[in-house]
C-alpha cells in the first residue's frame, strides 16, 4: 500500500479519535501546589463512559502507571484528583493521561506534563512522617 493510500485510510481514524476526545473531554489540566499536584477536567458529554482511568509517568520515560479509576458522574461534570504521592519524590516531571473507557473501545487524552519542586524539609519531613504510619 502506497503513503498516500496509507494516509488516506488513517485519517477517518484519527479524525474520529480527535472527535471522540473532543466530545467527551473538554479540559484536562494538572498544577503543582504545596506538596501535591492537582489534576482536573471537565467532560461535555459522557454517553458511553464506562470510566476515567487517570495514569502517570516520572521524568518523561513514558512508562505510566495507573492511579486511580474514576467512575463517571454524568454531563458537564467536574473532576478533581489529588496526587498526594508526588512530594515524596525528588524535583521531578510527571506526566499525565487519562484513559476514556467507552462501551466501545477507549483512548487517551494527554499527556500533559508539570513541574513538581519540593523542598528537601518537606521531603525529609515526609520520609519520616512515613516511617511512623
Amino acid at each position: 500500500m502506497s503513503y498516500m493510500k496509507k494516509t488516506l485510510f488513517l485519517l477517518p481514524f484519527i479524525a474520529f479519535v480527535m472527535l471522540m476526545a473532543g466530545s467527551v473531554v473538554e479540559y484536562f489540566t494538572a498544577q503543582s501546589q504545596n506538596d501535591n499536584i492537582i489534576i482536573r477536567w471537565k467532560t461535555s458529554d459522557e454517553t458511553g463512559v464506562q470510566k476515567f482511568i487517570l495514569e502517570r509517568s516520572v521524568n518523561q520515560l513514558n512508562e505510566f502507571t495507573k492511579l486511580a479509576e474514576i467512575n463517571p458522574k454524568g454531563n458537564n461534570s467536574t473532576y478533581e484528583y489529588i496526587d498526594a504521592s508526588a512530594f515524596k519524590q525528588t524535583d521531578n516531571i510527571y506526566a499525565y493521561r487519562l484513559q476514556v473507557v467507552t462501551t466501545t473501545g477507549s483512548f487517551y487524552v494527554g499527556p500533559i506534563t508539570v513541574l513538581h519542586k519540593v523542598s528537601s524539609v518537606k521531603r525529609t519531613w515526609g520520609s519520616i512522617k512515613a516511617m511512623f504510619r
